[in-house]
């Protein structure tokens, strides 16, 4: 398998989308919507916003409050991803109006974030939808969290009402998602970054794969390039959302439906694996660089070990 670097930012992209559009279609059955947190294809309803973290009430008051029903969905998603991690809830209580808050707790027991949600009533459903991020905004460690409900107040969680009460609160977030969905290998030594070239060295790892395998955005972000180049091949460059990396996919099968400018989603479809340029062989080229991005002063570094965390989770 012969897969050669490009040397600057290629010519236009041939426009040939109904293709891969048609491919990622199938990406809404069930295991691909688990994999990449429920992400859809590049012409999905815009991502609903995290809730707005509320206030605490100055003087707090709850009655005797546990949980009727309790669910956090999906079960698996990514920061600044497709789908946000949504719980939703339904309280009984021995008052009408409750001061709560709500917690999203890490596998060490530490409050990440918190929801304060004044007055809710027993028996009336209310959710709130976690974004990833700290209250200073930054993303939230790759990890298991669960979300608690809490009287305001009290540091003592609500419990189930009954022992047959459906209670699922947890759930997976991560920082990234890894590209390829489906069965793949990191090919042989030749395959990896800084691999004798004609001329130059391998600015990349290859993941071979089978040709029309879905590939995703493994961090979202915005489309800087969306072409095609003589060795490249059918290629994209996303400017990776909340880090100083950009992030370069190539030889897909088809010219990416993304365009330049849009806005990508982590775990988000962004085309198919192909063989376009120069290539011998199915496979995603896939390239990181560092700040100030791809071929704009950055330099480009070894993505396997990368790959390889994201790999152990997807």
């Amino acid at each position: 398998m012969r897969d050669n670097d490009m040397s600057r930012p290629g010519l236009a992209g041939r426009i040939c989308i109904v293709a891969t559009a048609a491919m990622l279609a199938g990406c809404g059955t069930a295991s691909a919507a688990a994999t990449t947190g429920g992400a859809g294809t590049p012409s999905s309803a815009p991502t609903p916003k995290g809730s707005p973290s509320g206030a605490a009430d100055p003087a707090p008051s709850s009655g005797a409050v546990t949980l009727l029903s309790a669910a956090a969905s999906p079960r698996k998603s990514f920061f600044f991803g497709f789908r946000y991690p949504r719980f939703s809830f339904t309280i009984a209580s021995s008052q009408p109006q409750n001061d709560l808050q709500i917690n999203v707790v890490d596998a060490a027991g530490e409050v990440v974030r918190s929801f304060y949600r004044n007055d809710v009533a027993p028996n009336a459903p209310a959710s709130v939808r976690w974004d990833g991020t700290t209250p200073e905004g930054r993303p939230a460690r790759n990890g298991r969290y669960t979300f608690q409900v809490v009287p305001q107040g009290s540091t003592v969680a609500a419990r189930r009402a009954t022992a047959t009460t459906s209670v699922t609160a947890g759930f997976a977030l991560y920082g990234y998602a890894f590209p390829i969905l489906g069965a793949h290998d990191f090919g042989s030594g030749g395959s990896g970054f800084g691999s004798a070239r004609s001329g130059h060295t391998h600015q990349g790892q290859d993941v071979m794969a089978a040709c029309g395998l879905p590939l995703v955005a493994a961090r979202g972000g915005t489309v800087q390039y969306s072409k095609y180049e003589a060795n490249a091949g059918n290629y994209v460059v996303i400017d990776g959302k909340g880090t100083p990396n950009d992030f370069m996919y190539a030889h897909l099968a088809e010219p990416s439906p993304l365009r330049e400018g849009e806005t990508v989603r982590t775990g988000q479809p962004i085309g198919i694996v192909g063989d376009t340029g120069d290539a011998t062989a199915c496979h995603l080229h896939f390239e990181m660089w560092g700040s100030p991005g791809w071929y704009e002063g950055g330099s480009p570094f070894d993505p396997l070990p990368e790959l390889l965390k994201w790999d152990a989770y997807s």
